[in-house]
């Protein structure tokens, strides 16, 4: 392929990817988005693979893996593991740059090296070495791993802040130094992983979905730092769209968690200690529970209707259950809605994406905001499965893990039902005195079956 038609071919990928990009704004156009996406992938990749002295049998055996890999995570991971999976991929685009950037830092002599291209290598094996040994923290952090969960020592900001400086020292050094750039380079990536690890180890489990949108950014940077490395085009752009969107995706998860975007960037989220410290046998001394058929009954009499899901929905594969649920209230002229927080489940989007392929009407979906201004007219709130994003403490603990955070005051409504397996905490790992509330009835048991029970008891009424 000629250069003319390769930049040509690298442009039109490169408009694809921006028009794939604006699609994934919005449920309606998710799926072209990902398609025009997909598109674009397929037509850089193979304009790509078109440049001359290129090895095919190592391209062709890499293609093999990954195909495979791709197919057994595309049919094998459910819903419910996908946050895990996001935060993977992330990991694996961080490694391939660190990868990529090295492995042409070996073939290149020092009399060709120039400073653009050396600080991008430095910048490339930075940010992607950050990016690896985070994600895979923050994967592990979402595996509920033990060995990881909240981990704090004495002097843990001090020590990424060595490391911060270590890495640029190591940058400069191999800017300065292209005969020793190999050595300094690879300094750089173990530091760096070093502080990938320290940086995400000590933040909260609440905090994980700011994290995941953080750190999907830092693997778009990595890429487009690859990008000069490598005088790829596309992927600079590629790359600088990712880590563009990802940072804009960061700061809305940290305003609607209340947290800072510098707090974000230097770990040191969910570190707010004190407060009440209520035990869960205070928090839960009133808790009363119902049944499907007192939950029916109330549906039977109410005249508007919120659902408002959580992490629990998605675990008991329930949202085609609420589907039918949510179509028996509407044959009934009741209104009903879903409220959304945006940070519900374990990644952005997380709740809009189950529900969309329920198929329940993207009308339905209501917004934090937008919902909260009308509860204290809703007369029946089902809250299926979520915990933090509802507990009144963001509200009235300050010294909490999720103090400030805004949350759907679900405690507002007349009548709040919780659809839970048990009282047991959320990801946050603090007991919610909504299921204790004047106005709250717990149902116990799996999502999809209580759900379905209430359904059924709502036909028979």
């Amino acid at each position: 392929m000629s250069d003319d038609l390769l930049n040509l071919t690298y442009l039109f990928a490169a408009v694809l990817f921006i028009l794939g990009l604006k699609g994934l704004t919005h449920p309606r156009t998710a799926v072209r988005g990902n398609i025009l996406g997909a598109v674009a992938m397929l037509l850089a990749t193979v304009a790509t693979l078109s440049t001359a002295g290129l090895k095919y049998e190592f391209i062709l055996v890499g293609l093999a893996i990954g195909t495979v890999v791709g197919l057994v995570f595309a049919l094998k991971i459910q819903m419910t593991d996908m946050p895990q999976l996001v935060a993977l991929f992330n990991g694996f685009g961080g490694g391939a740059s660190v990868l990529v950037a090295g492995a042409l830092l070996l073939t290149l002599k020092s009399a060709e090296a120039t400073v653009e291209g050396l600080i991008a290598t430095a910048a490339s094996g930075l940010i992607g070495a950050v990016t690896f040994s985070g994600s895979l923290i923050a994967f592990a952090k979402l595996q509920e791993l033990k060995f990881v969960r909240d981990l704090r020592f004495p002097g843990q900001q001090a020590i990424n802040a060595g490391l911060s400086l270590a890495c640029l020292l190591l940058g400069f050094w191999l800017v300065s130094a292209p005969e020793t750039a190999v050595t300094a380079y690879w300094l750089i990536v173990v530091a760096a992983l070093a502080l990938g690890v320290f940086l995400v180890i000590s933040i909260g489990g609440a905090d994980m979905p700011v994290v995941i949108a953080l750190l999907n950014s830092y693997s778009g940077l990595a890429a487009a730092a690859t990008g000069f490395v490598i005088q790829n085009t596309v992927l600079i752009i590629a790359g600088s769209l990712v880590g563009a969107s990802g940072i804009i995706l960061t700061k809305i998860m940290c305003v609607a968690m209340n947290r800072s975007l510098v707090n974000v960037l230097f770990g040191t989220m969910g570190q707010t200690g004190g407060g009440m410290a209520l035990s869960s046998d205070e928090v839960y001394s009133t808790v009363k529970s119902t049944s499907a058929d007192e939950v029916a009954m109330l549906l039977d009499v109410a005249s508007r209707v919120v659902i408002v899901p959580g992490y629990g929905m998605a675990v008991a594969q329930a949202q085609h259950a609420v589907s039918d649920l949510y179509d028996e209230l509407i044959k009934r002229g009741i209104t009903c809605e879903f409220g959304i927080h945006p940070v519900a489940g374990r990644m952005p989007g997380h709740m809009n994406v189950l529900l969309a392929e329920a198929d329940i009407p993207y009308e339905a979906l209501k917004e934090m905001d937008d919902i909260n201004r009308e509860l204290e007219r809703v007369d029946v709130t089902i809250v299926l499965g979520a915990n933090d994003v509802v507990n009144p403490l963001a509200r009235t603990d300050p010294g909490s893990p999720i103090a400030g955070m805004p949350i759907i005051d679900v405690d507002k409504s007349r009548t709040v039902v919780i659809i839970k397996r048990s009282l047991s905490p959320g990801f946050a790992q603090i007991p919610n005195p909504l299921f204790a509330a004047e106005n709250a009835l717990m149902l116990f048991g799996d999502g999809r079956a209580a759900t379905v029970d209430i359904l059924k008891a709502l036909q028979e009424s």
